[in-house]
């Protein structure tokens, strides 16, 4: 909420459903649960992966486990890949 860019949840490119979408930056954010480990799983969302690449969208995927337990990290990387800093965030 507090990103100075506009960020949509469930955003439907094609055929997929994408968890969190910044269309400025091109990103793809995916919250895995525990099926993705599993090998049918895996080898969707690499498929997924490869066509919303081509896309020229970057993917990146957390798990729920980084979420919960690392969720400073995956902060900190999120605002890594958008070129900014804590300092950027909107003050709400």
């Amino acid at each position: 909420k507090r990103l100075p860019v506009p960020v949509k949840r469930q955003k439907n490119i094609e055929n997929y459903i994408l968890d969190f979408y910044i269309p400025s930056a091109k990103l793809a954010i995916e919250i895995d649960g525990r099926q993705h480990k599993l090998p049918k799983h895996y080898e969707q969302d690499r498929i997924r992966d490869a066509f919303l690449n081509g896309l020229e969208i970057e993917v990146v995927r957390y798990t729920n486990d980084d979420i919960h337990n690392r969720f400073q990290a995956v902060a900190n990387d999120i605002l890594k890949r958008l070129g900014l800093g804590f300092e950027d965030l909107k003050n709400e």
